[in-house]
């Protein structure tokens, strides 16, 4: 599989930006997606997770009520709809594919990135 984020960019604080992540292959649909992010001089850190089918979405605290993971399976996409971004939302932001349907099972492939950037 092969995974391709994009729609990142440059934006101000309280700002808006949305990011897709579209998957090669015909086992999208399989499994779980998520995105990660990683800022200068910080670990890799998962921002949100959801499952095969999805019903199921989660979230780091962090981004919680701010964030909001989708996904079409007709399109092999997930989406991360990020709203109310502030300046420590400014990261290179990576989606993930699950290693089995459920967030649970955890993410073993990562792709691209697509940075983000939050001015003050």
């Amino acid at each position: 599989v092969q995974l391709q984020a994009s729609g990142g960019g440059l934006v101000q604080a309280g700002g808006s930006l949305r990011l897709s992540c579209a998957a090669s292959g015909s086992t999208f649909n399989s499994y779980a997606m998520g995105w990660y992010r990683q800022a200068p001089g910080k670990e890799r850190e998962f921002v949100a997770g959801i499952s095969w089918h999805g019903r199921n979405t989660y979230y780091a605290e962090s981004v919680k009520g701010r964030f909001t993971i989708s996904r079409d399976n007709a399109k092999n996409t997930v989406y991360l709809q990020m709203n109310s971004l502030k300046p420590e939302d400014a990261a290179v932001y990576y989606c993930a594919k699950g290693r089995a349907g459920l967030h649970i099972s955890g993410y073993d492939y990562w792709g691209q990135g697509t940075q983000v950037t939050v001015s003050s």
